[in-house]
């Protein structure tokens, strides 16, 4: 069997996989790959089913050892790669692609543009199967590696898969394939507004990212909407759902939300910029824009078939059995 072994973790690397659906009932958070279309594509690219676990890479990236030839991919935000198969040359490791790789260490620098990136190996990352996923359920702690983050010395097996050539240096393609690279300017998101009467005046604020955001939410600062004392029953929310707590400064909620919530709801983020919110940083800007239900659900299918297209890219790309 083959496994990688941690070196360094990263600043907050989690192995993420499909989400867990169909247990949110019982108080079960959905989880999964912040942006599943990324993870997605990173197993693509090395010949994984869609659904095998992957590391998903917060600020800055892990460094990982591995003593038999594996292949990876890089797909998310831009991220320095690096390898060395022993002989103290720094290999470049290019993004988008398969990479074929040698024994030996591979390090994950800073990511430049954007928060988050998704590492796939061939085989996947074959950590326990958990309420039906291998992803990391951070606020649960169950899933993935113990249901933490990684940690120095952590060893990570991987499933069967075949193994690439052994050659001595990284053989990448010269072609990538890219979803979509978070923006440098303030991020604009939509969401469809609820009936409260606050929600119209989330488009007016000027937002941006709080540094206590994480998994379950983004928190929003810099501005705030003028809020009245409201007492509610506790009700059903998911990713997406936008918040507004008493002091005024919504929370958008993440895969690792909470089942329910008792905060007054001012709308919901689409799903097809449910992602870019994975890539702010905090201090970065945020504005929402309001659109009704029927352009959610056809940017939604956009999404999708952006998804696909850059799948059918990658299989054109790939040579030939």
């Amino acid at each position: 069997m083959t496994v990688m072994r941690v070196l360094a973790p990263g600043a907050a690397t989690t192995v993420q996989a499909t989400p867990r659906d169909g247990w949110r009932h019982v108080g079960v958070a959905r989880g999964g790959a912040l942006d599943p279309a990324q993870a997605m594509l990173a197993n693509h690219l090395v010949g994984n089913a869609h659904d095998a676990a992957v590391l998903e890479i917060t600020l800055g990236g892990p460094t990982l050892a591995f003593d038999a030839p594996i292949r990876i991919a890089v797909c998310g935000a831009a991220i320095d790669v690096a390898f060395d198969n022993g002989d103290g040359v720094r290999r470049i490791v290019p993004n988008g692609r398969p990479v074929a790789l040698p024994a030996g260490t591979l390090k994950l620098g800073t990511i430049r543009h954007g928060l988050r990136t998704w590492l796939a190996v061939g085989g996947g990352i074959d950590a326990p199967v958990v309420i039906g996923s291998r992803s990391t359920d951070l606020r649960g702690g169950f899933g993935g590696i113990e249901g933490r983050m990684l940690q120095a010395c952590d060893v990570l097996p991987l499933g069967p898969h075949a193994a690439p050539p052994a050659n001595t240096t990284p053989d990448a393609p010269h072609w990538w394939i890219a979803l979509d690279t978070p923006s440098t300017g303030a991020c604009i998101v939509r969401y469809v507004p609820s009936s409260h009467a606050l929600a119209p005046q989330l488009r007016d604020g000027a937002w941006r990212i709080d540094p206590r955001s994480d998994r379950q939410g983004l928190r929003l600062g810099n501005d705030k909407l003028q809020t009245t004392a409201e007492t509610l029953l506790s009700a059903p929310v998911a990713p997406g759902t936008i918040q507004l707590p008493p002091d005024g400064k919504p929370i958008v909620l993440l895969a690792d939300a909470q089942t329910v919530g008792g905060y007054p709801s001012l709308g919901y983020v689409i799903a097809a910029d449910l992602p870019r919110l994975a890539q702010l940083r905090p201090g970065d800007a945020l504005r929402f824009e309001p659109i009704d239900a029927h352009e959610a659900e056809r940017l939604r299918r956009q999404r999708q078939a952006e998804l696909a297209r850059a799948l059918i890219a990658a299989d054109a790309r790939r040579p030939s059995a």
